[in-house]
């Protein structure tokens, strides 16, 4: 019989969002903690949909080792709803066993029987064909691999061995603290379902990362997803299908902008028109433009940013195409004149370094945008 199974991680429950900048409703954040919380409900109905009883979570169901009562409350209880799926929480590095003791022993006390808080390496048996080799964190910052393990941790002889880690596959410190690739090979497993990378990754057939069901950062350009993983028998090969989860899409775009491009009408070619209340969007300008395309582009951006969840207009690889008419516009003399030419002239000055010459640039082409909107 083939053992189906739903492999997710990094639900960071509880995460802050304190670098996304709140709007004066003060809504954003709220909502981007709700949608993770809401993802517990949509990771079950993937495994009902799938017919999966079991739910590996690869670490991080928490963002700190110490969430305030109410968000692991909710979280058991949203896990309560549906009894017939067993979920299995692996301490990660932000919620790991030693920093995090009293939330692993809250969840051991407090827990409805679907769900398992994993507190050592030990196998576990999930079904009479199907045995969990769980890897959970002990510290934050070990550094050494935590799947070491799997190549000694014994099961029932020709049951499947799945293994259940969080780390990296690529270490990034050089502390030695790196997850093979070939793990998979070197401790007999039929699928290793791994968690720490926030992004899908298929590190081979089976050895792969589920990403963050709900994304959390300008980086991976999807929703986020779970996996529904079918195994037919010990040596097979694994069946992975990704299940959408993800409520926001956090999409990165490019705006090209050259001498005499309208930027309103380009910028609006540009945005989505459908799904913009869910979608984070992040638009880099690059190329060369004047300072009246500069700020018909940051005013067109200032009206379509109200209709997006969260909306920023990147300009900094953004080049000023110079006109002595525009520089006019500001001042024909004066203080406001000798401050343009001024900063002009150290953007175009290549003896400063790039960043002091970018700074100019900004500050030139924002106080033309002060002159004109006095204009107005």
């Amino acid at each position: 019989m083939p053992f189906r199974f739903i492999h997710t991680s990094d639900l960071h429950l509880g995460t802050r969002f304190a670098h996304i900048p709140e709007p004066a409703d003060g809504s954003i954040r709220g909502r981007l903690r709700e949608a993770r919380h809401g993802a517990i409900g949509r990771i079950a109905a993937a495994a009902r949909d799938h017919g999966a009883t079991d739910v590996l979570v690869a670490g991080d169901t928490f963002d700190t080792p110490t969430p305030s009562p109410g968000v692991v409350r909710q979280a058991l209880a949203a896990m309560a709803e549906d009894r017939t799926i067993r979920w299995w929480l692996l301490p990660g590095n932000h919620d790991n066993l030693r920093e995090g003791e009293p939330l692993w022993d809250m969840i051991r006390h407090d827990a409805p029987d679907n769900v398992t808080g994993i507190a050592a390496y030990n196998a576990i048996a999930l079904s009479p064909v199907a045995t969990l080799l769980p890897c959970p964190v002990v510290w934050r910052s070990s550094g050494v691999d935590p799947t070491e393990p799997l190549t000694t941790m014994p099961s029932e002889e020709g049951t499947l061995r799945i293994g259940l880690a969080h780390g990296g596959v690529t270490d990034f410190t050089d502390a030695g603290a790196n997850i093979p690739p070939d793990r998979d090979r070197s401790a007999r497993l039929d699928y290793l379902a791994l968690g720490d990378w926030h992004g899908r990754v298929a590190i081979g057939p089976r050895v792969q990362y589920s990403g963050s069901p709900e994304q959390d950062r300008f980086k991976h350009g999807q929703r986020g997803v779970c996996l529904a993983v079918t195994l037919d028998g010990p040596g097979a090969a694994p069946v992975v299908e990704e299940i959408a989860t993800g409520a926001f899409l956090w999409q990165e775009l490019t705006l090209d902008m050259t001498p005499g491009t309208e930027a309103g009408p380009t910028l609006a070619d540009l945005l989505p028109a459908a799904g913009r209340r869910d979608l984070l969007l992040r638009v880099h300008a690059t190329g060369r433009a004047g300072l009246p395309a500069q700020v018909a582009l940051r005013r067109a951006a200032d009206r379509a940013g109200p209709d997006f969840a969260h909306f920023e207009l990147q300009t900094a690889a953004l080049r000023t195409q110079y006109d002595v008419a525009d520089l006019d516009e500001i001042d024909r003399g004066g203080a406001l004149r000798l401050a343009a030419d001024s900063l002009k002239d150290a953007a175009e000055d290549a003896a400063l370094p790039q960043e002091a010459r970018d700074v100019a640039a900004d500050a030139l082409a924002r106080l033309y945008a002060i002159v004109k909107e006095d204009e107005l």
